[in-house]
């Protein structure tokens, strides 16, 4: 089993939603061994190229794609998932295998 990304990008919502999911949602991804390794906003010093910017950035590393859906679909998270819907705007959420390198991508061209 590889490790998975999970790509973060939204607007927070005018509301607390979001500040409500994120009091709980380290220790429920914790549960299924996801962590957070990055956080962001959106640099103000730094030019942003492509598309509509989003406001925040979190990027979660999970030890699985089985862990991240367990994670997702777990029953005790039945009103956790509808804060983050709730507190967000324009939200994109990619995920991604982990890579030690990109030869795997650069040799999936040569086909």
């Amino acid at each position: 089993m590889s490790a998975v990304y999970a790509l973060n990008l939204f607007d927070l919502a005018p509301n607390d939603d979001y500040k409500a999911y994120s009091r709980r949602s380290v220790a429920a991804a914790g549960k299924y061994g996801g962590r957070v390794v990055a956080l962001g906003r959106r640099s103000e010093r730094s030019p942003s190229l492509g598309g509509s910017p989003r406001q925040v950035l979190v990027l979660v590393e999970w030890p699985s794609a089985e862990a991240f859906e367990a994670f997702k679909d777990d029953p005790d998270h039945v009103d956790l998932h509808p804060l983050r819907e709730g507190g967000t705007e324009n939200y994109l959420w990619w995920a991604y295998d982990k890579l030690e390198d990109l030869r795997p991508v650069l040799n999936d061209r040569d086909v």
